[in-house]
This record gives C-alpha cells, structure tokens and sequence, in this order.
C-alpha cells in the first residue's frame, strides 16, 4: 500500500504538469484580451475627443452650478404652476454651494479661538470677538 501511494502521488503531479504546460502555452490569447470588455477604455481609443470630454477644475465648478441653477429655476416653474410662491434661485444657490461644516470641526474651532483670547488677556491684550475669529478662521479653511 505505501508503494501504491509514492506512485499515486508522482502521476498527480506529472499530470498537474501536464496540465500546467498545456494551459499556458493555450492561454496566451486569454490573458492579451484581459481588461478589454465592454467597459474597458483600450489605448484611449473610446475616450471622446478633447472637446467632447467631461470638465475639470474650475469649469466643473461653473458646469455645477449652471445645473443647479437650472435644477432651481425649473423647480420655481413647477412651484409657479402649482400658485406657489417663487423662490430666489441666486440665494438658493449661495446656500447649496456653501459648504457643510462639521460641529466637531466647529467645536475644536471655537475651543482654539478661546484657548487664543485667554492667552492674549493673560498678555494683556484685548480679546478677539469669538464668533467673528470662528467665521475667519472657517472662510480660511475654504
């Protein structure tokens, strides 16, 4: 039995080899074809042309908010045809491109402020007005 399983295990093997040899030397179309679906860009060949791209940078940014805007104005048409009052697109705008501010990041702000304003009394000097430093110091970061 002990000399059975040596033999068994050396076929296993030369024919895992077998194998092997005969997969590689079959796949090599397979793996060049790797990637290239449907949805894979190849070369850049199904890129659209320069002009036709999406924005970046600051012409996203004015893309955005030419959507936006649009998204507003033709909610104020649905709310004019409803009788509703209409809504002012240019403030709406404002508060939507205003970016969130986190009430952690707020908190450690204003903590940082009046860490600030006790250690110019303690020089002698006049404190700052906490909510207006928090404003500057938020407008600062963006």
């Amino acid at each position: 039995m002990q000399e059975a399983f040596g033999v068994v295990i050396v076929a296993v093997v030369v024919l895992a080899a077998i194998a092997a040899v005969v997969s590689l030397a079959t796949s090599h179309r397979a793996l060049d074809d790797l990637g290239k679906g449907g949805l894979s860009l190849r070369d850049g060949a199904d890129l659209p042309p320069a002009g036709e791209r999406l924005p970046t940078g600051m012409s996203a940014s004015g893309a955005r908010e030419a959507e936006i805007r649009q998204m507003l104005e033709a909610r104020n048409a649905r709310r004019a045809r409803r009788g509703e009052a209409a809504v002012d697109v240019e403030a709406e705008l404002r508060a939507l491109s205003r970016p969130a501010v986190d009430p952690a990041l707020l908190g450690e702000i204003r903590d940082l402020v009046e860490a600030r304003n006790a250690r110019r009394v303690r020089q002698g000097k006049p404190p700052l007005d906490v909510e207006e430093e928090v404003r500057r110091r938020l407008e600062d970061l963006g």
